[in-house]
């Protein structure tokens, strides 16, 4: 049995997430599509598929990464090859490896990065405007950058998530960091991993900061419950650009 390692981009514009599950369980997600060319390709229709970070609704990937165990003999860039070809364009397989039988592309993750992109300017363009958050004014950086201090380190971030059930809610966010010019700002955010929505409420209330409609002082009241986090960023700004193992 072969253990095969993906590095996946794709475009989440017009799915429902890496996967859906549950009551809203959809066929159009990231996960669907991949697994019915695998399944396709292989001959093998109980193939499972493994990812490193489950994203949302609408929310893109530089570098996923996924993992499936086949008895295929395939060549790995035959399997490269025949994924990019049966694939919808928004989805591509930019890397494939063969790695070691316990590889497990969520258990092994160590951490994971997110990149929350907006542009500013008087006028939307009409290019970016499907993969960026669009601003009409400055964010306020400084402000942004006191409020991510707050949020770094290990903490309890149920109330900065949108999970229904989970063993554990703390998390340990590594970085934060805010930078960019007059045109184009990001928010990258470094973490052993997050919950469901956390990135976006994140990012949403770092932008609420910037914009001057809330404080950063009251980061500490969603903490404890005191306020809400108000509403998550838009997701076609969010990128899953990295995860290490």
């Amino acid at each position: 049995m072969r253990n095969i390692k993906l590095t996946i981009e794709y475009d989440g514009s017009r799915y429902q997430g890496w996967t859906r599950l549950g009551k809203n369980e959809s066929n159009n997600t990231i996960s669907n599509k991949i697994l019915e060319v695998l399944k396709k390709m292989t001959g093998e229709p109980l193939i499972e598929l493994n990812c490193g970070c489950r994203t949302e609704v609408g929310v893109h990937a530089y570098a996923q990464i996924a993992n499936f165990k086949t008895e295929s003999d395939m060549a790995l860039n035959d399997i490269k090859h025949y994924l990019n070809r049966y694939l919808p364009m928004d989805i591509a397989i930019t890397a494939v490896e063969e790695v070691s039988e316990r590889f497990h592309a969520q258990l092994n993750a160590q951490s994971k990065t997110y990149i929350y992109r907006m542009t500013i300017d008087d006028v939307p363009s009409v290019f970016d405007r499907k993969y960026t958050y669009h601003c009409y004014r400055i964010p306020d950086k400084k402000a942004m950058q006191q409020a991510a201090a707050l949020l770094t380190g290990r903490h309890d971030f149920r109330n900065f998530s949108s999970a229904k059930k989970s063993k554990s809610t703390e998390r340990e966010i590594y970085d934060i960091q805010i930078y960019g010019d007059t045109e184009e700002m990001q928010i990258m955010i470094h973490a052993d991993d997050f919950l469901h929505n956390m990135a976006r409420f994140l990012v949403g209330i770092l932008m609420d900061i910037g914009f001057g409609t809330r404080k950063k002082e009251d980061i500490e009241d969603i903490f404890s419950g005191i306020q809400q986090p108000g509403e998550p960023c838009d997701p076609k700004g969010l990128y899953l650009q990295d995860i290490s193992y």
